[in-house]
Parts: C-alpha cells; structure tokens; sequence
C-alpha cells in the first residue's frame, strides 16, 4: 500500500507540474508571439526547451534553494495523504483559472494547498510553520510590484537612449532581441517553478522514507523538468492572449522590456531561495512598461480581475486541498 500511494503521489506530482508548464506558458511567449518576433510554434518549442534547461542546470549547478524553502511551509514531516492533497487543491486552481484565462500563479496554489492540507492533517494552525508560509507569501506579494516598477524605469530610460532612431529598424531590432529574452524568461520559468514539484516529489519520498532527508535526487530533477517541458509545449492559449493582448496591446519594445526585466527578477529571487509567481512577476513588467508610455492605454479592468485572481489563489487551492485531504482520510487512505 505504501508504495502504490507514493507511485500515486509522484504521479498527481508530475500532473500538477504539466499544468504548471501549460498554464504559464504565456508567461515567456505571450509578449513574443502578440508583437509577431516569433510564431505561436516557434514560441512554444523555444519556451519548452528553455524550461527544461533552465531546471535541470539550476537545480544541479545551483541547488535547489527554492525547493528548500517550500519544504519548510509544514513543521512536520509531511505523509503522502497530505501532498496528495495539497497537489489536488493546486491543480484544481489551476484548472479553473486557465478555462477563464486568467494568469493566476501555480505557486499561490501550491503554498495554499500545502496549508489546507497542513492544517487539517494538524487539525489546526499549528500545521503550517508560520514563519516560514508568511516569508514564502511575503515574496510573492511584492516580486509583481517590483516587476512593475523596474520595467517601467527600463522602459523609459531605454525610449530616452532610442527616441532619435528611425522606428521601422528599431522595431526589427527588438522583435529580434525578443526572442533572445524569450528564452530568458523560460529558462528563469523553469528554474524557479519546477522546484516547486521537486520539492512535493523529495518531500514524498522523505515520507516513505526512500532517502534520509529532504534532498532532491538527480531523476527527481529530470522528471520534474520534463514534465514542465512537455506541460509548456501544450501551451495555454487562453491566457496568452489576456496577456499579450487584453492588458495592453504590446510593441516591439514594450515586449522586450517586459521579459527581459521580468527574467532578471525571476533570476535574482531564484538565486536567493524565494519561490515567486513568474505569472504575476511578468504580468507586473508587461503593465510596467505600458505605463511608462500611457497609463490610458492600459485595460485597468482586466488586471483588476487578475488581481481578484490573485487575492484567492491561496484561500481556494487551501480550501480544495482541505476538502480533498478530509476525503482521502475518510476513505481509509493514511500515511
């Protein structure tokens, strides 16, 4: 029984990784496809590579830091019932928000569904390691503030050094430099979120006690890259068009900043642990650049329903997993 649960666990795991890749995807395409740099399946194949890439060689040059810091959400060693269930509530979450084309972060969801299912595993609070959830939420709060304001900074000191230029040249210019930071964007997406299943994969398998500590085995990493690859070649129409086109209608240059800023910050919070949402960090720098040249221009309706999206990500994948967890363990299931 044992063993057949973790099979499951691994494989509700490399799920939620699949719709992790499919619902982000418009995080590093939807700019280059909306502005015409690349075409939809030229994007797709160029994001799916780049995650993949980008997983495997942060996690294994790198450690994996962000892997580190959501283990450390539970104060107790986590049975597979309760991942199960946390992975049930995020890819729920997930689901709903892509029917409606909303670019929601699989994280939020993956952090609330680690909460609902702490808390009623705990049947309390005192299932969630406070400290530990609010610097995970701290991080996700203020990386799509950030994103705003540094691409809005870049984009004006950029239309400043480039206003003498002709704009048919420019405009060439910068549809190439967007498939360059394209795969800068997907390369950072991969290194940030698939920590996020290698994390519920290791913590599994610390359960069953397959390895001593939480330390990410090498076949956990290809797994978890892979499965965000193939997720991410799938693609996820729905929200690329809100973001390549609902928010604001992009150009050329508009659309290089946003993902070249948006991969710097994705890449600094890697680098230092913080599990961001590459969502919001890039709907940030796609709303922070259009505002640097005309906040009219911008569709505040759309991003206020984004930003509904947002406040109930965690809440909603916590209620799910809690829902979830409270089933599974009436039907028999423990460990």
């Amino acid at each position: 029984m044992p063993e057949a649960l973790l099979i499951v666990t691994i494989l509700v795991a490399v799920a939620f990784d699949f719709t992790n890749g499919f619902h982000d995807t418009a995080n590093a395409i939807a700019t280059s496809v909306s502005t015409r740099a690349m075409s939809p399946h030229q994007a797709v194949l160029l994001s799916a590579v780049l995650n993949l890439a980008g997983a495997i060689v942060t996690v294994v040059f790198f450690q994996a830091k962000v892997s580190n810091t959501i283990s450390k959400i539970l104060p107790f060693k986590a049975g597979l019932v309760v991942i199960i269930a946390a992975l049930i509530g995020a890819i729920t979450w997930n689901l709903i928000t892509w029917y409606l084309g909303l670019p929601s972060s699989s994280t939020h969801a993956l952090v609330g569904g680690l909460v609902g299912a702490g808390i009623a595993a705990a049947h309390g609070l005192h299932g969630v390691q406070a400290g530990e959830f609010w610097k995970v939420v701290l991080s996700l709060v203020i990386s799509p503030p950030i994103g705003f304001i540094v691409a809005g900074v870049f984009m004006v000191l950029l239309l400043l050094a480039v206003y003498r230029f002709r704009p048919g040249p420019l405009n060439r210019t910068f549809r190439s430099l967007q498939v360059l930071t394209a795969a800068l964007v997907s390369y950072s997406h991969g290194a940030n979120d698939a920590q996020k299943t290698m994390a519920a994969i290791t913590l599994a398998l610390v359960a069953t006690g397959k390895i001593p500590k939480f330390q990410v085995p090498v076949w956990v990493v290809l797994l978890s890259a892979s499965a965000i690859a193939f997720g991410t070649y799938a693609g996820g129409w729905r929200i690329i068009r809100t973001l390549g086109w609902r928010i604001y209608k992009l150009d050329p240059a508009t659309g290089m900043a946003a993902q070249l800023t948006g991969a710097a910050v994705i890449q600094v919070a890697t680098q230092f642990g913080l599990p961001v949402s590459t969502t919001h960090v890039i709907t940030g720098t796609v709303m922070g650049a259009g505002a640097s040249q005309r906040l009219s221009a911008l569709r505040w309706g759309v991003g206020a329903n984004i930003l509904t999206a947002w406040v109930f990500t965690i809440p909603a994948a916590a209620v799910t997993a809690w829902v979830a967890y409270a089933v599974l363990h009436t039907a028999g299931l423990s460990g």
